[in-house]
């Protein structure tokens, strides 16, 4: 097969579905003049409380899934130098809003089939000093949270679900994000649901919700849009040091439409996915396991996995060749401990997670976006065939 002409189009990894819905929306928000936390994020809050059959109470908007899960974890009261335990392989946010709630994280290794955490690893991982868990529901697909819950359950430890990656994901039929003490979504642009930057925060008790909003906002006892709204002006008081986390009405505007179209986007990934399974089923390349039975996979991440003795061609090599080909791609993720930063503050080694290790250095996440079109996907499809078929 020919390789892809220098003057093809570069196709963006993750690239948004914008309709003009939301053009139309931000426009009218902007006419408006209430740009900062306004009755837009008050709607995104109740629409998505909605889709995640919980109750308005329960959600609060912000400005990053970065900032939910910092506040849930200050919200959820742990004490200062508390473990929290979480996977290697997932984007330094996770750890990062550990430590920025003066928390210890602890890496507990993947499951190598479905590369969640572990649930053997948690357990494995637990000491006298262990207050939570932060699993990640990585690529979409659910964490065994049956078995996580229980662990939580038997030691009495806090749960805080990052779903970055997972906004429609279920297990067993309940939606990813509500069975811990706190659900974290991401809305960043290369997300299912996308709002440029964002995030949100379900919990479990509307105290603590309201605590994490209060947080969220300096600690403000009233935010914005109650204190200047047309009811008349409103006294605050500062009840808490707080963040500056909270979203914005133009933010919102992009939302309110993104996840009116939730269901159609994922069919559209899905289709996306199922091509790509079907055209690499021959290769050498370890493909993203099936998703597991009563589980609703959220389809953000098709990785696969370059082993450069079954393919011939090492990760890297392979990244560059697909962007000769003018297709974008990412590396979902290099483990946490392949870092400088965590290697020099905790003296982790690669090595001492090594399912999460060799995954980080053999995965590429290959373009899937509902704004991708047959053509699209055909390219990636066809560089990979002659990249990985004839490096084989």
């Amino acid at each position: 097969m020919p390789a892809e002409s220098s003057s093809s189009p570069f196709l963006v990894f993750g690239a948004p579905q914008i309709d003009e819905a939301e053009i139309d929306e931000v426009i009218a928000c902007m006419r408006s003049g209430w740009l900062g936390t306004g009755p837009r994020v008050a709607q995104f809050e109740h629409d998505f409380a909605a889709w995640r059959r919980v109750q308005p109470s329960q959600v609060a908007a912000v400005n990053s899934c970065t900032a939910a899960l910092h506040v849930s974890m200050v919200a959820a009261g742990i004490e200062p130098g508390g473990e929290v335990i979480t996977t290697p392989l997932t984007f330094c946010a996770t750890v990062n809003a550990i430590l920025h709630a003066g928390l210890t994280p602890v890496l507990a290794d993947v499951d190598p089939h479905t590369q969640n955490i572990d649930p053997a690893a948690i357990e494995a991982a637990i000491t006298p000093r262990t207050r939570a868990i932060l699993p990640v529901h990585f690529a979409g697909r659910p964490c065994a949270m049956d078995r996580i819950m229980a662990i939580a359950k038997k030691h009495r430890l806090v749960v805080i679900e990052d779903c970055a990656h997972a906004v429609e994901t279920e297990f067993r039929g309940q939606p990813a994000g509500t069975f811990g003490d706190f659900g974290c979504y991401s809305f960043y642009v290369t997300k299912n649901v996308v709002t440029g930057e964002g995030g949100m925060i379900v919990g479990r008790r509307e105290a603590d919700v309201a605590r994490a909003r209060m947080l969220a906002l300096h600690g403000m006892s009233k935010d914005a849009w109650h204190r200047f709204g047309d009811a008349g002006y409103k006294h605050y008081q500062v009840l808490e040091c707080g963040f500056k986390y909270n979203m914005m009405d133009l933010q919102a505007a992009i939302g309110l439409h993104q996840l009116a179209r939730v269901e159609p986007n994922w069919q559209r990934r899905r289709e996306l996915w199922l091509r790509y399974d079907t055209a690499f089923a021959g290769l050498p390349i370890d493909l993203p396991a099936a998703p597991e039975a009563d589980t609703r996979h959220g389809h953000h991440l098709y990785t696969v996995m370059i082993d450069p003795d079954r393919c011939g061609i090492s990760r890297d090599a392979f990244l560059d060749a697909m962007n000769a080909a003018r297709i974008g791609t990412g590396v979902h993720y290099l483990s946490i401990p392949e870092h400088p930063y965590y290697q020099q503050r905790f003296g982790w080694r690669p090595e001492q997670w090594p399912h999460a290790m060799r995954l980080g250095r053999q995965t590429v996440s290959l373009p899937l976006s509902p704004a991708m079109s047959d053509a699209d996907a055909g390219r990636v499809i066809e560089a990979v065939l002659r990249i990985v078929g004839h490096s084989s």
